[in-house]
């Protein structure tokens, strides 16, 4: 398990690089299939979605109020994930992160 961690970390803290770096390590990951990379690109993905639907629901309101506790909180489970891939940890995320490793169980 710790030589496939260690292979996979570059994939696993690509994928938190906005929706394209989910694309690109799923492409980094497509051949060898790295349970750890796979962990990370689904809390990304999921991350990823998210953040884009929560951002066209809350640019309908125009208000810093209600949009800056969003980006706070993206934010937030951002650095959790890429901190969690950089130590090697396949520790979900807080609230969805059991979620996103449910719906996107596809993702291997």
């Amino acid at each position: 398990m710790e030589n496939s961690v260690e292979e996979g970390k570059i994939a696993a803290i690509t994928s938190y690089v906005l929706v394209v770096g989910v694309l690109i390590a799923m492409s980094m990951n497509s051949e060898s299939k790295n349970s750890f990379v796979s962990f990370h690109i689904r809390q990304a993905l999921g991350i990823s979605l998210t953040f884009i639907s929560l951002g066209l629901i809350i640019s309908n309101f125009d208000s810093l109020l209600i949009s800056a506790p969003m980006w706070i909180s993206v934010s937030v489970l951002w650095s959790y994930g890429i901190f969690s891939a950089i130590n090697g940890t396949t520790k979900p995320m807080p609230l969805l992160g059991n979620y996103f490793q449910k719906w996107f169980k596809s993702i291997s």
